[in-house]
């Protein structure tokens, strides 16, 4: 059960990549750091990724997080972040996945990772892209701060449901996902049935 809840709680952050890649990085260095019990902590990680809670990790997932989200509230910026994210989420959500999958032989820690993780930050990148790409198209980009708002509140919630509650944080993220592609096809059909009148 430790193991499939440990898997759970990958994959949960490793969507939450897919909003911010650095959020979920630091939540799980936090998490890692933080103390439930005696001698307990939240999160336990493959032995080989002990360096996720290390004290410089700490530093560089904070000062890499505040710019992130600080460069999404620029014009141009945010679009530009975008094509860097989508690559990035996926490496962070493969690493993710693969560091909470603990005594698993190395090669398959690496394949569930790619697969798993890499592709929910995958699933879920793409569905911010298409959010700011119609927020561009259709407020000139005035809108596209609010489309950043959105994107990093669920970052944070999803990053701290997935330490807690896992298996909701992946659902929530799921559900995310999923409206996400059903308002992309409403908007693509009422745009197709507008060419047609």
């Amino acid at each position: 059960m430790d193991t499939a809840m440990a898997a759970l709680i990958g994959l949960a952050l490793s969507a939450t990549c897919g909003f911010r890649v650095f959020v979920p990085l630091l939540a799980v260095c936090i998490a890692t750091r933080a103390e439930k019990t005696e001698g307990e902590t939240y999160v336990q990680l493959a032995e080989n990724f002990s360096w996720l809670q290390s004290d410089p990790a700490f530093v560089v997932f904070l000062v890499a997080a505040i710019f992130e989200i600080a460069g999404y509230y620029l014009p141009i910026i945010d679009n530009f972040l975008d094509t860097l994210a989508t690559p990035a989420a996926v490496v962070a959500g493969t690493l993710i996945t693969a560091a909470f999958l603990v005594d698993m032989e190395p090669w398959l820690q690496w394949v569930l990772g790619v697969v798993a993780g890499g592709g929910a930050a995958g699933a879920v990148q793409a569905t911010t892209v298409v959010a700011r790409a119609a927020s561009t198209v259709t407020t000139g980009g005035l809108g596209n701060p609010v489309v950043a708002t959105v994107e990093t509140g669920y970052s944070f919630l999803g990053s701290l449901l997935a330490v807690v509650i896992a298996p909701l944080a992946l659902a929530v993220s799921l559900l995310l996902v999923f409206t996400g592609v059903f308002i992309w096809i409403c908007r693509r059909r009422r745009a197709a049935m507008e060419a047609l009148r």
